[in-house]
């Protein structure tokens, strides 16, 4: 006969019980002992004692067993079980009882994922195979402060709510149960009944580390990560890194329309590392940039609405996968960049969306906690739980897979409050402004972080204001990122690029104004993915003209863009002048190779990537003034400009960019240097298809004054053209 209260019965039967410990497991009870165990899809269950399996009484029809002894049970309490199956298919098998093991986290964990300072909280949270008692099994742990209820659920036990209720923590918020002997690649979610409303949401874990296959969203129990990595030189190599003075040229990349299978397969991860390794070898990248590979259930938002901020997207592989990639980069000495999406989060029914039945990971408040351009949550920057979350998943996938760098996604919109919104729509901060004080020292922590625990990663932002000091140490009251992406230069430019020549002279300043910022921060050039989406066109598309002028005017954009002072980013398909816009579903398109403008186009980028690369003028002192030197910025009525590039050593090269269709004989730059000058690079040679006018051999400098300079040289500027010269 049980001596417990009935309402503990009612809770169970009706998945309410809050605390499952104070009921199931074992007890002791008038000086006797008590085990009870909820098995709804058994018909008869045993306890393991001194004396072997004693059978446990059904107290009620739903599948409620006590045992009661005057000796405790073996422990952990072990349970043979009976199926309720029609026979023969009855089968008998033994488990331990989940409510035998106590909970694990520490409250000095717990503590610190409170003051948002658990930087690690993916060893935490989320599922863990652990041994605990000599038992292998898997501990689970979620934050849901609002939940009255909350169980794992998952195909073992047929996706009962009222199986596996979790503890939770007093005064934490957080649940944790120990389940035995459950294998890895198990299907789970947590079932959360809200407190006050009685809600029951179905989640996918915060703090997976795999989900299923895209439609589908439930995660996985850990599989063992078992990969050796080898990358030890390269990352010893990287600590000492002086990034400010290398050449950085990252070529973007979105995985699963790079290239296709010809049935529309994916590549996989480890085929990446051989086809596409290779070819931003040959091309002469540093780094490969990936467009976010977090999973994220909808091909469409091209990664950018996360729903796994821990896991790898199961589209291309799995984890080991993954860092079999980074690996095979790192060994080819060329480093990975992962695209992080920290401002905002899809509505997602199954994901971090009103997690508990409350906003807990976003803003309640519309007018904080909703964007409207994308229709998206905003995180709560001032929760420390949300900032323990989000500083963790960055050292996850730092940690987790050598990652060299995180190319942080929408940072202006982090920053502003009004960010996108009219008057009335948005709450200012404490002091009335519009600054997000929460969202910037959450950026500040990231970066103190990144750069404390990861030497040589970088940080770099997209941030498309004049927000002051982004890429500023944070110790001088600036962000801490390493680099920001120059929008300004990036729109500028192809503003100026979209014009037809014949009016190129008016909007001249757009080619030089960037030079009265340029050193303000450290720069990063990009024609990123979003240049090229949208009905803006690909870059081939913008160029004004016949065909000729088109891909001559790319090839010398590209050229204006690898010699400008920055680092530089372009997106997959610039580099040979892919004519359509991107398209997610369809791999790009390669046949445009065998055409001798697009193959001319990615000759002409490939020899500009060896000479960025191997000239230290070109990279050495992109952040510093004393990097560069204009020779002519004023040329306007030609749409001509020139300037010089320097390294550290005084070692020089010069760049005249012709913006107009017509030849120019005769045309004279300055030089700093006598002595003869060599033609390196010429846009507008036969190799890349064009027309081959330029300057053979050498040129020898006069002691004619131009610009300033004491000598000077005479040479002819190809129509749309850029040329290099260095003194021989």
């Amino acid at each position: 006969m049980t001596t417990v209260n009935k309402n503990y019965h009612t809770a169970l039967l009706q998945a309410r019980l809050h605390d499952p410990f104070c009921f199931l497991g074992l007890h002791k009870a008038q000086g006797r002992y008590v085990v009870r165990v909820f098995r709804p899809h058994d018909l008869n269950v045993w306890l393991k004692t001194a004396s072997g399996f004693e059978p446990m009484h059904r107290i009620h029809d739903q599948g409620i067993f006590e045992w009661h002894g005057d000796i405790a049970p073996e422990q952990p309490c072990r349970l043979r079980l009976e199926e309720n199956n029609p026979a023969p298919h009855r089968k008998v098998y033994e488990i331990y009882d989940p409510y035998a093991f106590s909970p694990q986290i520490s409250d000095h964990d717990l503590y610190l994922f409170h003051e948002g300072k658990l930087q690690q909280a993916y060893r935490t949270l989320g599922a863990h195979a652990v041994t605990q008692h000599d038992v292998q099994g898997m501990r689970f742990a979620v934050w849901a402060p609002n939940a009255e209820r909350v169980s794992v659920v998952g195909d073992f036990n047929r996706w009962d709510g009222r199986m596996h209720p979790m503890k939770v923590h007093p005064a934490s918020g957080v649940w944790e149960l120990f389940i035995p002997q459950l294998p890895p690649g198990s299907l789970y979610k947590f079932e959360i009944r809200n407190r006050a409303s009685g809600e029951i949401l179905l989640k996918t874990d915060p703090y997976a580390s795999h989900y299923e296959l895209r439609p589908q969203t439930a995660a996985l129990t850990p599989v063992a990560n078992v990969y050796q990595w080898q990358d030890e030189a390269w990352m010893m190599s990287r600590a000492h890194w002086d990034w400010l003075h290398a050449p950085l040229n990252i070529l973007e990349v979105h995985v699963g329309s790079w290239r296709r299978h010809a049935d529309g397969r994916f590549y996989t991860y480890r085929e990446l590392a051989g086809y596409l390794l290779t070819y931003v070898l040959e091309m002469g990248y540093t780094h490969i940039e990936l467009m976010p590979i977090s999973e994220h259930p909808l091909d469409e938002s091209w990664g950018y609405q996360t729903t796994g901020y821990f896991a790898v997207t199961s589209r291309y592989g799995t984890a080991d996968d993954f860092r079999f990639f980074v690996d095979s980069c790192h060994a080819a000495g060329v480093g990975v960049i992962l695209d992080w999406v920290p401002a905002h989060f899809p509505q997602d029914t199954f994901a971090l969306a009103r997690f508990d039945g409350t906003a807990l990971y976003e803003h309640e408040d519309p007018r904080l906690g909703f964007h409207q351009d994308w229709g998206t949550y905003i995180f709560n920057y001032g929760r420390n739980e949300v900032k323990s979350f989000l500083l963790s998943s960055a050292h996850y996938w730092l940690a987790e897979f050598h990652l060299d760098g995180l190319r942080v996604d929408a940072v202006a919109s982090m920053l502003y409050l009004d960010y996108s919104r009219k008057e009335g729509e948005w709450l200012p901060n404490q002091y009335g402004g519009r600054e997000n004080l929460e969202a910037i020292d959450f950026l500040r922590d990231l970066n103190v972080m990144v750069h404390a625990e990861f030497p040589g990663a970088l940080t770099l932002a997209e941030e498309s204001t004049a927000w002051p000091g982004v890429s500023r140490p944070t110790y001088v009251g600036g962000l801490g990122f390493s680099m920001k992406w120059n929008m300004g230069w990036m729109h500028d430019t192809l503003s100026y690029m979209r014009q037809d020549p014949v009016y190129r002279r008016y909007h001249h300043e757009q080619l030089t104004f960037s030079q009265l910022y340029a050193y303000t921060e450290n720069f990063v050039l990009p024609f990123s993915h979003d240049e090229v989406v949208h009905g803006k066109g690909a870059l081939w598309d913008k160029m004004p003209g016949d065909d000729w002028q088109k891909f001559a005017s790319v090839r010398l954009l590209l050229t204006f863009q690898l010699t400008w002072p920055g680092k530089k980013l372009n997106f997959m398909g610039n580099e040979f002048a892919q004519k359509h816009e991107w398209r997610i579903n369809h791999q790009l398109d390669w046949y445009l190779l065998e055409l001798p403008q697009h193959a001319g186009v990615r000759a002409a980028l490939h020899d500009l990537n060896h000479c960025y690369r191997n000239i230290p003028a070109l990279h050495q002192l992109d952040f510093s003034q004393e990097g560069f030197h204009w020779i002519d910025c004023q040329d306007a009525d030609q749409s001509v400009i020139s300037f010089i590039r320097r390294a550290k050593d005084g070692s020089l090269v010069l760049v005249v960019l012709n913006f107009t269709p017509v030849v120019r004989c005769h045309y004279r730059i300055g030089v700093p240097v006598s002595g003869s000058y060599r033609e390196i690079f010429n846009s507008d040679s036969a190799y890349f298809g064009g027309s081959n006018v330029g300057n053979l051999g050498h040129i020898t400098s006069t002691h004619q004054s131009w610009m300033g300079l004491a000598d000077s040289i005479e040479i002819t500027l190809p129509p749309l053209a850029g040329l290099i010269f260095t003194l021989i």
